[in-house]
């Protein structure tokens, strides 16, 4: 994960009640079947070829096995119906797993990237408004159909963009798409900023776009645990 941390993504489920486990890339590319919710994280670009592109000059740092990987995580949550929550390069990764593509760099930096400082690197994040639509699974999170949130991506999905069967909850200026869910599911949340980060979670103005988001995701998890079936869960009927 570029610049980002597991641990800021395991303490917000942890402290949502929830147990947080890796599913580690590293350890083999067999995907896990029993797990009771699914969060797929920050990181490196997505490599454009998963959705039919060449990758352009910006485009930097990509691992094409984790692209796969993920999807195969994403395609496996979906067909159980178990939780999804994704966050920035998660959000552009379920996207791209429903047939959809990515704006490989957006031209203007801010709000959606950090001003860079004197000696070139960025220093902090981006931060803008979210529109919410109503009716929609993020607006019962965070009861509000206007959000403020921070933003570090460069790669982006847009309202031409999306994938099939997907709605647009939650919007921003450039036409980049903020939220996505798929109605079909009975929870399932995407979002392009990082709720996970320190600034978000400790910020008490911040909660209903972070901290709730988390416990909503834990909440569905524990739901989703206690309706599964004894032989889903590996144990005899």
């Amino acid at each position: 994960m570029r610049g980002e941390s597991w641990n800021d993504y395991s303490l917000c489920v942890e402290r949502a009640g929830g147990e947080a486990a890796p599913a580690d890339l590293a350890a083999g590319i067999e995907v896990p079947r029993d797990f009771d919710g699914l969060i797929v994280t920050a990181g490196v670009d997505v490599d454009p070829a998963g959705y039919g592109q060449q990758a352009g000059d910006y485009v930097s740092d990509t691992n094409s096995a984790r692209d796969a990987f993920e999807t195969a995580l994403l395609m496996e949550a979906q067909q159980r119906d178990v939780p999804i929550l994704a966050i920035c390069r998660g959000h552009q990764m379920f996207n791209a797993s429903r047939g959809g593509s990515l704006l490989q760099h957006l031209d203007k930096r801010e709000p959606h990237r950090a001003r860079r400082g004197k000696d070139g690197e960025s220093i902090a994040s981006g931060w803008h408004d979210v529109e919410v639509e109503p009716d929609s699974l993020l607006h019962s999170i965070t009861g509000a159909t206007t959000i403020h949130t921070n933003s570090r991506h460069h790669q982006a999905v847009l309202t031409s963009t999306i994938g099939s069967g997907l709605r647009i909850t939650g919007s921003a200026d450039q036409d980049v798409v903020e939220a996505l869910e798929d109605p079909a599911l009975s929870w399932c949340l995407s979002v392009q900023w990082h709720p996970e980060r320190p600034e978000m979670t400790d910020a008490p103005s911040m909660r209903n776009a972070s901290t709730a988001l988390f416990e909503a995701f834990v909440a569905a998890c524990a739901k989703r645990a206690a309706r599964a079936e004894p032989v889903e869960r590996g144990a005899t009927p």
